[in-house]
Order: C-alpha cells, then structure tokens, then sequence
C-alpha cells in the first residue's frame, strides 16, 4: 500500500516537473533567442539537481529558471561578441586562407 502511494506521488511530482520545464522552455524561447539545446541542457541540468533534494518540485522552478537565464546572458554576450567581430576591420584585413595561399602558388 505505501509503496503504491510512493509511487503515486512520485509520478505526480515528476509530471509537475515536466510541465513546469516545458512552460519555462516556452517562455524563454519566445523571450531570449538562445539556442533551443543550451536550453534543454540548462532544464535538464536544474531537473537533475532540483532531485538531489528532498523537495524537487519546490527547487526546480527557481533552478531551472536562473540556468536559462545564465544561458540566455551568455547567449547574448557570444552574440555581442561576434557582432563586434563582424563589424572589425580585422576581417577586411585578415591573412589569406591556406587554400587561397597554395593557390596563388
């Protein structure tokens, strides 16, 4: 009788989880355009500790929340990144690649 309900409780926990992972992966796919597997990676990293508690279903909603953040921040960096890059004089005056090197050979 215990172990039914164990396990009862245990499968509703586990749905809570999956429902609240998959509203924060919809809300902060629309907000922040980070890649859809950093995401993923980030709500499965805070799953995996949000279990390592006695409590998952309390801790995975902030957890997995402040991960997403994180990635969309440096999601956002990398972006300023490259587009700073992109924008440098440094492309326009580059090193020929090794194939135009061995090329004009």
């Amino acid at each position: 009788m215990l172990r039914k309900a164990c396990g009862a409780c245990c499968r509703k926990i586990r749905a809570q989880i999956a429902g609240v992972k998959e509203a924060i992966f919809a809300e902060y796919s629309r907000a922040f355009r980070a890649p859809e597997r950093l995401v993923r990676l980030a709500l499965n990293e805070a799953e995996a500790a949000a279990w390592q508690t006695n409590y998952p279903h309390l801790f995975f909603p902030n957890l997995a929340t402040e991960k997403v953040r994180a990635v969309a921040a440096w999601n956002a960096r990398q972006q300023s990144v490259r587009g700073t890059v992109r924008s440098s004089s440094w492309r326009r005056n580059r090193l020929p690649a090794f194939s135009e090197h061995r090329s004009n050979r």
